[in-house]
């Protein structure tokens, strides 16, 4: 029959620790390659790509499209300081937070059924 932990069978409960650690395991590396989008981004705007290389400017226009929409947000409430744009900074930050907090606490939530 197995045991039964606040009314849950905990035979059962490693598949769902295993989806959550699953869940997490993505997001984290989602989060990752994201962070790295937002470094090709800051890269890419102080050099100037290929702009002749088809190659090179649709990986530009992809990096651009990729963080615009965040980026965008953060500076209509973060204006630039002396010209300098803080906004790919509290970006990373915000990435950074997420991976440390949501992937840790989803970790932490399939340890704990798994247990």
């Amino acid at each position: 029959m197995g045991i039964v932990r606040k009314g849950i069978k905990t035979k059962n409960m490693f598949i769902i620790a295993n989806f959550i650690s699953a869940v997490a395991i993505v997001l984290k590396m989602a989060l990752s390659f994201y962070f790295f989008i937002i470094f090709a981004r800051v890269i890419f705007s102080w050099i100037n790509p290929a702009p002749y290389n088809e190659f090179v400017r649709m990986l530009v226009r992809f990096v651009y499209e990729a963080t615009e929409p965040a980026l965008g947000r953060i500076r209509a409430k973060i204006p630039a300081l002396g010209g300098i744009d803080l906004s790919p900074m509290v970006l990373i930050a915000a990435v950074y937070f997420l991976q440390a907090f949501v992937v840790g606490t989803l970790f932490d939530i399939a340890r704990s059924l798994r247990f």
